[in-house]
């Protein structure tokens, strides 16, 4: 049984809140379960709800008119997702689905918008959070336009670490629930392509290897390893 109090206590959107707001929150939060491959929301769905995952994995894609899919990020537990919730009456932009089994803690937009008016304390910490998404997205441009195939991989690991960690990641070992088959189709690359470069970070004893995730053993010296090669 999922206990939501305790996920929107260790979420770090609601670290603004006071602590009685949490009763709130639970209230006005309810507890969805997906199979794997199943769809939370579609793209270009009016729906505005704001979700945390309680347990599993969401990916967040889009589908183009030929029904190619282009997988864009993945969740984990702990994490957010559903940015536009903070932006009444528009549609989505992107699709979510369980990329595993998934139970989801799910919250009405307009009732999610009616506690941040009661409780405007909130707000430094919700926009700090979102404004650090969307530096991380205009990151990925950036990489994409100025860095080499190593810095790209290796910059994007990272960036899926601090995701799905919810904060900066440092020294500490980071589980990305992902394959190479969805990085290689994040990054518009072959698998073949993913697997070489990785392969190098892994003889690099930056990061290990096992089926559906990767684990980078020490983000920061990632980091500097990039920093060099870059």
């Amino acid at each position: 049984m999922t206990d939501i109090k305790t996920l929107l206590a260790n979420c770090p959107l609601f670290s603004g809140f006071p602590r009685p707001a949490l009763e709130d929150l639970a209230a006005i939060a309810r507890t969805r379960r997906f199979e794997a491959d199943e769809p939370i929301y579609d793209k270009g769905s009016a729906t505005s709800t704001l979700n945390i995952i309680a347990s599993g994995v969401v990916r967040i894609s889009s589908v183009n008119p030929a029904g190619r899919e282009a997988t864009l990020i993945m969740f984990s537990a702990g994490t957010w997702f559903g940015d536009s919730v903070f932006s009444p009456g528009m549609r989505r932009v992107y699709g979510a689905r369980a990329h595993e089994a998934a139970t989801i803690v799910e919250m009405s937009g307009d009732a999610f918008r009616q506690l941040m008016a009661k409780y405007p304390e909130c707000y430094p910490v919700i926009l700090d959070m979102v404004s650090r998404r969307l530096w991380a997205a205009m990151s990925i441009i950036e990489d994409d336009a100025l860095r080499g195939i190593a810095a790209r991989i290796g910059r994007r690991l990272l960036f899926l670490a601090e995701i799905q960690g919810n904060r900066e990641a440092g020294s500490e070992p980071v589980t990305i629930w992902i394959t190479r088959e969805h990085i290689a189709n994040m990054m518009g690359m072959t698998r073949q392509g993913i697997h070489q470069w990785i392969k190098g970070f892994e003889r690099e004893g930056l990061l290990e290897l096992s089926y559906g995730r990767i684990v980078l053993t020490d983000p920061a010296a990632l980091q500097r390893h990039l920093e060099r090669i870059d």
